[in-house]
């Protein structure tokens, strides 16, 4: 039973951490007036949104569940994501997407802690890492955005 508590804290952590992004690039995206930067951090809200979703389905295959829709308190992360909004008020790109690389560094951090132990998740292992991966891919593109607003 235990381990079963660990998995639905996990997973109500992520479902926190994918709302707390997803609501990040809408705002990044309310805040810019650069076309493509709008139509990506639309796509990457979405994303996150589809996150929420799946992480939802598998907390509810354990007993659990999440009301969750939006970002939650969960310390550095929280704090990371207010640094975007913060960075959005000065609507210049370059902060817009510093500050969401720092979040999606803290998004990124937070499934590795969470993979290392593969044998509690193992049931929804596939899923975890593919979001893993699709975080660690917005964040390689963000890098490249912001390499090149420079």
């Amino acid at each position: 039973m235990e381990n079963n508590n660990e998995i639905i804290s996990d997973l109500k952590g992520l479902v926190s951490i994918v709302n707390d992004g997803k609501e990040g690039y809408e705002s990044a995206s309310e805040s810019t007036d650069n076309v493509e930067l709008k139509a990506i951090f639309l796509k990457y809200a979405a994303e996150r949104k589809a996150y929420e979703l799946e992480l939802k389905a598998h907390l509810a295959s354990h007993g659990g569940e999440s009301d969750n829709s939006e970002g939650g308190i969960l310390g550095a992360i929280h704090r990371t994501w207010i640094d975007i909004k913060e960075a959005l008020s000065s609507k210049e790109d370059e902060a817009i997407l510093g500050a969401i690389e720092t979040g999606e560094t803290a998004a990124v951090e937070k499934y590795d802690a969470i993979l290392k132990d593969p044998k509690t998740h193992a049931d929804h292992l596939d899923l975890l890492n593919k979001q893993r991966d699709g975080i660690q891919n917005a964040l390689t593109e963000i890098k490249s955005l912001k390499a090149t607003a420079n």
